[in-house]
């Protein structure tokens, strides 16, 4: 069976000699205990439980999945025992407040965790994952009352959270939620209706689960402005914090899927269960944004999750398995034949799920920063420091879910390419890889969602193509830096084109939008994909910047080590990055030639 093996070169790498985050944790007034030897004992730690407890899991969790019993849920053998150690070890408290109970450390060290767990074994990763956005969301909107009930067992982990959105009827256009809360004379509400695709909604790892959910007040506007926010418990608390008794919520199926599937997907019916408002009235989807973008950078490590666990194994498999003669001449004459990491083609799929693992580690642990920045300034309640990298972060938040999630399920195909017909056959893992890694494009708002989001929201309508200006003015202003570097010349030259280019292109796209709004949804993901391959370009040039330094001064790693980072962003720059040039052309396309044809006359069927 495949194992998993943590990536901490790579991940120490970023953090210590790329993005500097033992500086970056001086700065803020949770970073006093993030110092270098925590983080590299905490790095390992779970390191070692992810590789000896977690991976272990991944095959068996998905051969046997969840199943329904007397209306409980059950996950697969193990999963209550590693989540048990999960949680007796400490790690879901590990970045949340002191005060609740948690170690106080910075938000990115909680990112850290997520990705080598995510990367080990996604569908175990998902049951505490949907626990943090429950937390940020009752740390930012919850009543006193309501983090004095609800944050210490969710910190703990004996206590685990939902997200509670989608309704048969309405997915992303949550304007059509019917699910109503109806008050009653206690405060509290009575909430009716059905939820469905619903992560973590039912198991039996924790002893009481807390839903977050959107529902409609009787007297509420129509549409989005009409939703409030509320917890609901499975089983009500009681006045000393323990679990009391059972709330009108039900899990009504298991949903069947193409893959996580021990990750437990339910169909949540309450029927007159008791909830609490999170918030003012109608003002739930406000609310729920903290859940959702939190969420959205959890989905965009399931990017790089699969292309690391893919690229490791194709890796292997490419330097055992055999199959005739390299074209530049025999590699291995004492062989039969020489193995399939000499032919040219193999490198290619190989040297892409390698940029694209390493090129998306370091964009999520670059926008990391940003989220311990905004995090911080809630702790100290510096409003202006949380709009100021709220916006930042959000200006990357759809790239980073849209962008990597398209690319990590690229890499699980070519990592499957790479294994041939045995990547088909259950026993070697990679197919499940595939299956499970194909979610990620779809839930918490699909590419094309992403996409408007970026375009249509942030970029147009927020900010007039401000935010694209901002940040491109930070990736020209680090190119031009380089210019003088021969072996990063190439590089910096190449990023100040693209620069200006996504500049035009915005102005482009703005132009054309007010002649013809379907402009805007017809560009949108192309632009989002386009705004990819420049993000990690600029990712890659400063890691490129980074080891061209350490192979003149020394660094904590091996010259080899520098080498193959500077092979990597080369092979990026030259294979990869000038996909950005088909996006630019296709954004530019009129929206007519998707939109003149008319609905009735799509199918060619009678």
């Amino acid at each position: 069976m495949p194992s998993y093996k943590a990536p901490l070169r790579d991940m120490k790498f970023l953090l210590n000699e790329v993005f500097d985050y033992p500086g970056h944790y001086r700065t803020l007034s949770t970073g006093a205990n993030a110092t270098p030897d925590i983080v590299d004992a905490v790095l390992n730690e779970c390191g070692r439980f992810c590789e000896e407890v977690l991976s272990p899991l991944y095959q068996t969790g998905d051969e046997e999945g969840c199943r329904l019993e007397d209306g409980e849920v059950r996950t697969p053998n193990g999963f209550r025992d590693a989540y048990q150690q999960y949680a007796s070890g400490g790690w879901q408290g590990l970045s949340a407040p002191e005060e609740f109970g948690g170690q106080g450390l910075p938000a990115s060290m909680g990112l850290f965790k997520q990705e080598m767990m995510g990367t080990a074994n996604w569908s175990f990763s998902m049951y505490p994952g949907l626990s943090l956005g429950a937390m940020n969301t009752l740390f930012l909107h919850g009543s006193d009352e309501q983090q004095q009930t609800y944050l210490e067992p969710l910190v703990e982990g004996r206590w685990s959270g939902t997200m509670c959105l989608t309704e048969p009827q309405c997915g992303t256009d949550l304007g059509q939620v019917k699910t109503r809360a109806e008050p009653r004379a206690d405060g509290s509400y009575q909430l009716t209706g059905t939820k469905i695709f619903i992560s973590s909604g039912d198991h039996d790892l924790t002893e009481n689960i807390i839903h977050i959910v959107l529902a409609r007040l009787p007297d509420a506007p129509k549409g989005t402005r009409g939703i409030s926010l509320f917890i609901v418990p499975k089983f009500l608390p009681t006045p000393d914090g323990g679990v009391g008794e059972r709330n009108g919520v039900t899990c009504g199926g298991l949903e069947k899927k193409m893959g996580i599937k021990a990750s437990a997907t339910c169909v949540l019916n309450f029927d007159h269960a008791t909830g609490y408002l999170i918030g003012p009235e109608n003002q739930g989807l406000e609310c729920m944004f903290t859940f959702m973008n939190t969420a959205r950078i959890g989905t965009a490590i399931q990017g790089v999750g699969p292309a690391e666990l893919s690229y490791q194994w194709a890796l292997d498999y490419a330097r055992e398995r055999r199959s005739m003669r390299a074209l530049s001449g025999k590699k291995e004459p004492e062989q039969v034949a020489d193995a399939l990491i000499y032919h040219a083609d193999v490198r290619r799929m190989l040297m892409t799920q390698k940029a694209i693992a390493e090129g998306g580690r370091a964009m999520l642990y670059y926008a990391a920063r940003l989220a311990d920045h905004m995090v911080d300034g809630h702790m100290r309640g510096d409003q202006e420091a949380v709009d100021k990298y709220d916006d930042k972060l959000g200006f990357l938040t759809p790239i980073l879910k849209g962008f990597l999630t398209e690319l990590g399920n690229e890499a699980a195909n070519l990592g499957m390419q790479v294994f041939g017909g045995h990547g088909y056959i259950r026993e070697h893992g990679m197919e499940q890889i595939v299956r499970d890694t194909r979610i990620a494009t779809l839930y918490e708002g699909t590419t094309g969602i992403q996409a408007l989001d970026l375009l249509g929201r942030k970029v147009l309508l927020m900010t007039r193509g401000g935010a694209v200006r901002e940040f491109t003015l930070k990736v020209a202003n680090f190119a031009r830096k380089h210019l003088t570097n021969s072996q990063l010349r190439p590089m910096a030259l190449e990023l100040l084109k693209l620069t200006g280019q996504w500049n035009w292109l915005t102005v482009r796209v703005m132009l054309a939008a007010r002649k013809d709004r379907d402009v805007v949804s017809s560009a949108a993901t192309d632009f989002l994909m386009y705004s990819g391959y420049v993000t990690m370009a600029y990712i890659w040039a400063r890691q490129a910047a980074v080891a061209v330094a350490k192979l003149d001064t020394g660094g904590e790693e091996s010259e080899a080590f520098y080498r193959a980072k500077l092979a990597t962003a080369e092979f990026y720059y030259q294979r990869l990055l000038p996909r950005a040039l088909g996006h630019a052309t296709t954004m530019l396309a009129p929206a007519n030639t998707m939109m003149q044809l008319e609905a009735g006359d799509m199918a060619c069927t009678r």
